[in-house]
């Protein structure tokens, strides 16, 4: 009991297990233990044992619990022990009383353990059997079943190789029904896509076959679609065997529908083309545009509706031509064209900026029509007309829409310019002309019937500004001068080269800019020739009528100031160089003429005329100093004279060179006279230093009187260089 009392103040074996210190505290006393007590008993070493088992392990936490399962409570216990007793030794009631006592339930577990786990896994052992025998009371029954059904598996066997047979048969057939159907869809849809690619449908044969006129967009893709056929046809048509009846067939059909189609979009065309009466916007629609198009294939159907485009445009043009003439614009604005008749330039200018325009708006209208992509060029630059079938069409219609407006154009612009008197107003209008019909060529071309009647009419008022020109030059040759008229240029002529400089100004600004050097001096050479030489004509005629009249009147310096009066109005001009030369030519010649005169008068007012004469008029072999003026006495007398000329202002400026208007050539006609003066000083200083002369003291003859025999101080008082022109 002492024992059993021990036991029992213990802490029971499923507790958690002591704490990590109160184990270190137990392992120190059993140290102690250890060392203290020497001998050892088998109590001391199991109670050793048992203070030193760890309860944390899984497994021995698992196996209490196990043990605490199999005697949760003390009825299952009594009740598993009496029936131990039942089936087993005598004693077995010793035991009951035993178990039955509460206080010693855990005493007796212990002393019993095994012969509990041997009752436990006797009954578990049992239980095992009789869940088997009921398994295996259900296999024999499951068995039997599973051979009847294997004999009814090999019965139906039986039959489905039977039935396979009797399918296999079916499917084959079936197999070959199908395979026909599958070759039967076959050719049916093939049959279908010929006869949708290679025929129209009806409503596609009422859209080409009907009488209603009207044409849009799905009218033009039934026409693409039968030309396809058409081509597609003629695929058929090119095998080795020949030509197929079922191309011959499609294309025959086909063709007469397509044509019919034709017709259609020719009167629809036709009546379309009539709408164009008005100068307004000419828009060209899409249907329009693809109808023209179409027509091209067709060219005898194209013509005869571009025929009735050309009679409306051209009966058009013309009526808004002769409104904008008299009437003007709508409501007043613009004014009237022949509002502005009294001002022949713009009244004329007028007319041909509406015409200009109207070819403009006419070019883009065709253009549209026949979707011709407008080349990109600047404004005023020349077109390059490409060599196309549709640049004949529409140059064609072009030419036939401005047919009728020539007549009344070219009326208008005769009257014009015939009634004009003025050979600038003349000559400006002429150079209207030739400018419009120039930049109108570059839209229209050079050889439509506008263009040669701008030619015509270009060339008309040239040939009245040439008769205008002729007329002022036939009065410029009757010009007469007065009594008191000196040796300026003229009035007439001053007049004469004012209208020649505003001709000028004219035309430098009708030039385009492009224009050679050889291309400007050709266009106005006429002019500058007719004007430069009737001038030239007049002056030099003049000035011989008048040197009759007045034999004292100075000829030469009238001439070089109308020469050099000329040559001032055409210097500034590249394009008049060559004139320029000729008029520099002339002056050469007149001023050489000028400076030879010039030289005579003042060799006779330096009294040196007589001296010079006898030294070269001397024919025989008698001395100079025996002969005339050259005596030693007539000789004195003729240098004293000189050497008071020499002193006077004639010598610096002659008072007769001072009229010219160019002064430097003024300078130049003296400084060649007195070197001519000198170089007649000097023979006359030779002369009398020949000893053959017999002069007595020749240089004292000489030295009476400036320059005293020096040429050189002669040139220095003359102020001209030695030997230069």
């Amino acid at each position: 009991m002492a024992s059993t009392s021990t036991r029992s103040a213990r802490p029971p074996f499923n507790s958690s297990s002591p704490s990590s210190s109160s184990q270190a505290n137990l392992r120190n006393q059993e140290d102690k233990l250890k060392g203290s007590t020497a001998a050892r008993n088998p109590i001391s070493v199991r109670l050793h044992k048992v203070l030193a088992t760890n309860y944390d392990d899984p497994a021995i936490r698992e196996a209490l619990e196990t043990l605490s399962d199999l005697y949760r409570n003390r009825d299952d216990v009594g009740k598993r022990a009496s029936e131990e007793v039942g089936s087993s030794q005598t004693g077995g009631s010793i035991a009951v009383e035993k178990l039955t006592v509460g206080s010693g339930i855990a005493a007796r577990a212990r002393k019993n353990l095994r012969r509990d786990a041997e009752i436990k896994l006797t009954q578990s052992t049992q239980q095992f059997l009789k869940a088997f025998k009921e398994v295996d009371s259900k296999l024999d029954g499951l068995q039997e079943h599973i051979d009847a059904m294997q004999s009814r598996c090999d019965e139906a066997q039986g039959q489905l190789q039977s039935t396979n047979e009797e399918c296999k048969s079916l499917l084959d057939r079936a197999g070959g029904l199908r395979s026909a159907r599958h070759a039967v869809n076959d050719r049916q849809f093939a049959v279908d896509s010929f006869i949708i690619r290679f025929s129209l449908t009806e409503n596609e044969i009422n859209t080409l076959q009907s009488r209603d006129i009207q044409v849009d967009a799905n009218f033009f893709r039934t026409m693409r679609k039968a030309d396809r056929i058409i081509q597609d046809a003629r695929v058929l048509m090119s095998g080795d065997e020949g030509p197929s009846k079922a191309g011959v067939e499609i294309i025959s059909t086909t063709s007469q529908q397509l044509e019919q189609g034709y017709d259609k979009i020719a009167r629809w065309c036709a009546l379309e083309f009539r709408q164009f009466v008005r100068d307004a916007q000419l828009d060209v629609s899409p249907l329009m545009r693809e109808a023209v198009k179409w027509l091209r294939n067709r060219p005898e159907l194209l013509t005869d509706a571009l025929s009735v485009l050309a009679q409306t445009r051209q009966a058009t043009l013309l009526n808004t031509f002769m409104d904008a003439l008299t009437r003007g614009g709508p409501g007043g604005i613009p004014r009237p064209i022949e509002i502005h008749a009294h001002d022949p330039l713009r009244y004329v200018g007028d007319m041909l900026a509406w015409v200009h325009q109207a070819i403009a708006g006419e070019r883009e209208f065709l253009e549209a029509l026949f979707d011709v992509k407008g080349e990109d060029r600047m404004v005023g630059s020349v077109r390059i007309f490409k060599e196309s079938e549709e640049e004949e069409w529409i140059q064609d219609l072009m030419d036939k829409a401005f047919e009728k407006l020539r007549s009344p154009l070219r009326l208008r612009v005769r009257q014009t310019i015939r009634s004009q008197e003025s050979s600038i107003t003349t000559y400006k209008v002429a150079n209207l002309l030739t400018f419009y019909n120039t930049t109108m060529q570059r839209t229209i071309g050079e050889k439509a019937g506008l263009s040669n009647t701008l030619n015509e009419i270009s060339d008309e008022a040239y040939g009245v500004f040439f008769d205008t020109l002729e007329a002022q030059a036939r009065n410029l040759a009757r010009t007469i001068l007065p009594d008191n008229q000196d040796v300026q240029p003229p009035a007439t002529l001053l007049d004469h080269t004012q209208i020649l400089r505003e001709i000028i100004s004219v035309y430098t600004g009708s030039l385009l800019g492009n224009e050679s050097m050889d291309e400007k001096r050709e266009g106005f050479r006429s002019v500058l020739d007719l004007t430069v030489d009737a001038s030239i004509s007049m002056c030099s005629s003049v000035a011989d009528a008048r040197k009759v009249q007045k034999p004292t009147w100075d000829k030469d310096t009238f001439l070089l100031n109308c020469l050099d009066h000329l040559l001032v109005v055409l210097r500034p001009h590249d394009f008049a160089d060559y004139k320029v030369k000729a008029l520099q030519d002339e002056i050469e010649s007149r001023a050489d003429l000028l400076a030879s005169d010039h030289y005579q008068n003042i060799i006779h007012e330096a009294g040196l005329a007589d001296c010079l004469a006898v030294c070269n008029d001397k024919t025989s072999n008698e001395p100079l100093s025996h002969i005339g003026a050259m005596q030693p006495r007539e000789l004195a007398s003729h240098l004293q004279a000189f050497a008071q000329w020499l002193s006077s202002p004639d010598v610096v400026r002659s008072p007769r060179l001072a009229h010219l208007n160019d002064q430097r050539l003024a300078d130049r006609v003296h400084r060649e006279a007195l070197r001519s003066l000198a170089a007649a000083y000097e023979k006359v200083c030779v002369e009398v230093r020949k000893p053959e002369n017999r002069y007595e003291a020749a240089n004292t003859v000489l030295g009476g009187a400036r320059p005293f025999g020096s040429l050189n101080a002669l040139r220095q008082i003359m102020g001209v260089g030695e030997g230069s022109g």
